[in-house]
C-alpha cells in the first residue's frame, strides 16, 4: 500500500519523537492494515499516532500507579487527541480530517464504532504482540504489580468489541500471561 506524503509524516513524527514505544504503534499500523485493509486515512493516522501524547512529558500529562485506570486511559485519550490534532494542524490537514482523527484518539482505548472499534482492536493486538516485554519489566522494577500486569493483559484481549479479532488475541493473551506466571515463579 502506498502512503500519502501525511501518512508518511506521520509515520516519521512517530518513530522521531517516540522511541521509547514507537515499535507499538507501527506495529498498531500493521496490524489494523492486516485485520481490515483499505481503511481510510483517518482511521489509520488515529492507530498508528494513538499514543502519541506519551512522547510530550508536560505538567499536563496524566499519571496512575496502576495499569488499569478508566480515569487515566480517558485522559490519555483525550491529551494525545490534542497533541495529534495540533500536529495535524500543524501540517494545514482539513479541519474535518482533523476532527475525525481526534475522535479515534479519544476513543482508542474503549471503540464505540466500527471504527474505532478497529483502531482500538489494532492497540490491543499490538500490546499483546509487542509489549508484553515493556510490561513485564515494569514487574521486575516494581513500577507495577503483577496484578496490575495481569489485569493489563486480560484487558488488552477483553475489550476487543470485534469477536473475531477478541478470539485472534486470546492466544496471544494465554503466552503473555503464561510469561507473568513464569516470571512470578521466578520472584518467588
Amino acid at each position: 500500500m502506498s502512503e500519502s506524503e501525511l501518512m508518511a509524516a506521520a509515520r516519521q513524527w512517530v518513530i522521531d519523537r517516540y522511541p521509547f514505544n514507537r515499535e507499538h504503534l507501527l506495529r498498531s499500523l500493521e496490524w489494523l492494515d492486516r485485520i481490515a485493509p483499505g481503511q481510510n486515512e483517518a482511521v489509520r493516522l488515529a492507530t498508528l499516532t494513538h499514543d502519541m501524547e506519551r512522547a510530550f512529558p508536560g505538567p499536563d500529562q496524566p499519571h496512575s500507579t496502576k495499569m488499569v485506570d478508566a480515569t487515566y486511559e480517558r485522559l490519555h485519550s483525550e491529551r494525545s487527541a490534542r497533541i495529534v490534532g495540533a500536529w495535524l494542524r500543524d501540517q494545514d490537514t482539513d479541519a474535518s480530517f482533523v476532527a475525525d482523527v481526534e475522535r479515534l484518539i479519544v476513543a482508542h482505548e474503549v471503540g464505540g464504532w466500527p471504527e474505532a472499534d478497529l483502531v482500538q482492536a489494532a492497540d490491543s493486538l499490538s500490546i499483546l504482540e509487542v509489549n508484553v516485554d515493556l510490561f513485564l519489566g515494569f514487574v521486575r522494577s516494581g513500577r507495577f504489580s503483577l496484578p496490575d500486569v495481569r489485569a493489563k493483559f486480560e484487558l488488552a484481549r477483553d475489550r476487543i468489541r470485534i469477536p473475531h479479532l477478541r478470539a485472534l488475541a486470546a492466544p496471544m493473551a494465554d503466552r503473555a500471561l503464561d510469561r507473568l506466571r513464569a516470571l512470578e515463579m521466578e520472584l518467588a
